[in-house]
Parts: structure tokens; sequence; C-alpha cells
């Protein structure tokens, strides 16, 4: 596996020439637009790394996976799915036009995001409470204590973030967020800020693949349920308006982020974390997206297969 890493590092790095960091938040500007590294954990707790994947990076919308978890063990699936729909999108992850279209009822999934600020508003807690419980379930999952969130990213996204400001009253005004609308926004990007690097996304990847047990342990934290309903959302709708063609070209659960990070699992096998700040066109790790494709092609690792 580690020798398939490598090749697949040397061979996916020119593609990070085509991509481009996501310099509408400052601080993630500031990326090394070159760095791109993958971490594989197999269900027996073996990790296998290669290229830049012990470096730190906001996990941005990978945290949407987690906050959607939160709010299903809060609330239960079917009040979660009443202000949020289940269904893939060709629209682009920040758009909201569709929802002030007079059938726009809701946001079409919690991983765009609209549908991410609902979820994270379903979150139980007050002030810093919502941010205190994503944070300890990511720690029990990572089995990493030292997790946080980076506050220079959280306050640069605060300042700049007034197209999600433009969604949050929105939904606020259509009845399906409660409470603060700025309280809400700063959990929410809080959470997007939140640091981690492959290893620990990996991490993530198969304890959802292992049917949310925590790695090397007996810890169940998540029932199989949830589980199936993550998996089947992250298949349908988590690289964004990209989703179908990659369902097609590598054919596992994911989740990107704008930092560059990619969570991946194929279950009951792998969890996977990937990181390359140089964005396509649709926000996805460019070369990060070019290292799944071969991984799943090496290794017959689709799910339709």
């Amino acid at each position: 596996m580690k020798e398939l890493l490598d090749k697949l590092i040397v061979k996916n790095k020119a593609l990070t020439e085509y991509g481009q960091v996501a310099n509408y938040i400052p601080l993630l500007g500031e990326a090394d637009s070159r760095d791109l590294g993958i971490s594989v954990i197999d269900d027996f707790g073996n990790i296998y790394s290669s290229g830049i994947y012990d470096k730190k990076f906001t996990i941005q919308s990978i945290s949407k996976v987690i906050a959607l978890m939160l709010a299903i063990m809060d609330n239960g699936e079917e009040e979660v799915f009443k202000k949020v729909g289940m269904e893939s999108t060709d629209e682009p992850f920040n758009s909201f036009y569709k929802l002030d279209l007079p059938h726009g009822d809701k946001p079409a999934n919690p991983m765009i995001n609209s549908g991410a600020i609902v979820t994270t508003s379903l979150i139980k807690g007050e002030g810093e409470e919502k941010l205190n419980r994503l944070l300890e379930i990511l720690r029990k999952i990572t089995l990493n204590s030292t997790i946080n969130y980076n506050k220079e990213v959280f306050l640069s996204e605060k300042s700049t973030g007034d197209k999600n400001r433009a969604i949050a009253y929105l939904l606020k005004n259509k009845g399906l967020i409660e409470g603060e609308v700025e309280d809400v926004l700063d959990t929410y990007f809080k959470q997007c800020s939140i640091e981690m690097d492959c290893q620990d996304i990996a991490k993530i990847g198969i304890f959802i693949a292992n049917k949310g047990r925590v790695i090397n342990t007996s810890k169940k934290l998540l029932d199989s349920k949830t589980i199936s309903t993550l998996t089947a959302i992250m298949t349908t709708c988590g690289m964004y308006d990209f989703s179908g063609e990659y369902a097609i070209k590598v054919g596992i659960p994911s989740k990107s982020g704008v930092a560059g990070g990619i969570l991946a699992l194929v279950p009951n096998r792998y969890g996977i974390g990937v990181y390359g700040p140089a964005l396509d066109k649709h926000g996805n790790s460019i070369a990060g997206y070019g290292i799944l494709k071969d991984l799943s092609n090496e290794l017959s690792l689709s799910i339709f297969l």
C-alpha cells in the first residue's frame, strides 16, 4: 500500500498546477498549492501515508458530515430532514437562488452551505456548547485530544462570509433556523476552521466505514442507520455539483473541503484522508481527486462494482 501511495503522489503532483487555492478566504489563500498528501487506514488499524500528510489544515466543509451526525443524534432523522433535503444538486456549494424561489422550501442537502447552516443550527447547546460538542466527538473518533479550531481562520472567514450571512438570514426568514443568526454563523465558521491532518481525516473515514466504531477500540458511538444515512449523503452530495461524475469515476463516499481536504471511505475496508489545496472549478482538490480516482481503479474500490 505504501508503495502504491508513493506512486500516486508522484503521478498526480502535476495536477496541482491546474488548480487554485481558495483565496476568497484570505488565510486559505496562503496555502502552498503544490502540497499533496494522503493517509489510508485499513480495518485492522494499519496506517499508510505518503506526501505532505502530516500538515494541519482546516477541514472546512468536511465538518458538515460531523454536524449532520450530531444533528441527527440530537433530533432524529425525521426532524432534521424536515428542514433540509436529501437531493443532490447541480448548483455551486454556496448558491442559494433556488432557495428564494416560490417552491424553494428548504436547502437541497446538508452538504451545501445553506443545508449545513441548518444542520449546525439543529445541534443542541447554547453559545460555545455546540462547537465544544463537535470538538469532543471529533477528539473521540480520532483519539486526538489536541484537535481544535484555528482562531485566525475563523476570523478570516467571519470577516469575508457575507454570502453565508445572506444565506443564513434567508433561512431565518423561511423559519428553517431558530435563534440568533450571528450565533449560528459563529459556530458554523468555527466548525469549518477546525484543524486536522490526513491521518485524523482518515480516522473519521474508518470510523464511518466500520459502522461507528472508533479505530482500535470496541467503542461504538453511532447507530447503523445514521451511518447508512451519512454514507449515502456523502456518495450523492459530498463533492458538490461534481458528485455524480465523481460517483461514476471514483465510486467511494467522499466529502471535500475548500482548504483542500477530502474525507473518503470504503465501507468495511478503508478510511482515507487527502490534502491538496489546489482546487478545481467545483471547489474540490484537483490532485486529490486524481489520487482517489487512481486508488479506486488500482484496488477496485468503487462501491458500485
